[in-house]
C-alpha cells in the first residue's frame, strides 16, 4: 500500500548561473540547490535542475534530486527525477523515484512527488510524496 507524505522542503541555498542566453532574451541555465526538512522526515537533500527561460520569464525544466532521510522508520537515499515548469506564477513538477536508487533500508523504494509553489512558499518547497517500500 501506498503511503502519502506532506513534506516542506526548506530551500537552504540556490546556485543559479547561465549557460546560454539568447539574443531574444531566452536562456538555459543550471542551478544548484540544497534542502533541508522542516519537519525531519528528510535530513537533507539537493538538486540539480536544467532550465530554459522564455523571453517572458516563464519556463521549462528538468531536475534530479538526492533526498536523505527517514521514511516509516527506515533511513537512506532516493533519487526523484522531475520534469516541471514555470507560468511565471506557479511552478509545478512531478516527479517519479528512479528505479533502484534508494539506498540502506530504503533500497527497492518506489514512489512518485509533485511540488505546486509560488514566491509566496519561499524559501520553502511544499512535496507531496507518494511511495512504497518493500
Amino acid at each position: 500500500m501506498d503511503e502519502i507524505l506532506e513534506l516542506r522542503l526548506t530551500i537552504a541555498s540556490w546556485d543559479e548561473s547561465p549557460l546560454e542566453v539568447f539574443d531574444d532574451g531566452g536562456k538555459i541555465t543550471k542551478a544548484d540547490v540544497v534542502v533541508r526538512d522542516g519537519d525531519a522526515a528528510i535530513s537533507d537533500g539537493a538538486a540539480h535542475m536544467v532550465m530554459y527561460y522564455r523571453p517572458d520569464g516563464t519556463s521549462s525544466f528538468t531536475s534530479l534530486m538526492r533526498l536523505r532521510g527517514s521514511l516509516a522508520g527506515r533511513v537512506g537515499s532516493v533519487a526523484p527525477l522531475g520534469e516541471g515548469a514555470y507560468d511565471g506564477v506557479a511552478a509545478v513538477v512531478n516527479f517519479h523515484v528512479i528505479e533502484d536508487s534508494g539506498t540502506v533500508d530504503l533500497s527497492g523504494m518506489s514512489g512518485t512527488a509533485k511540488s505546486v509553489s509560488s514566491h509566496v512558499d519561499y524559501p520553502t518547497m511544499p512535496l507531496t510524496l507518494r511511495y512504497h517500500l518493500d
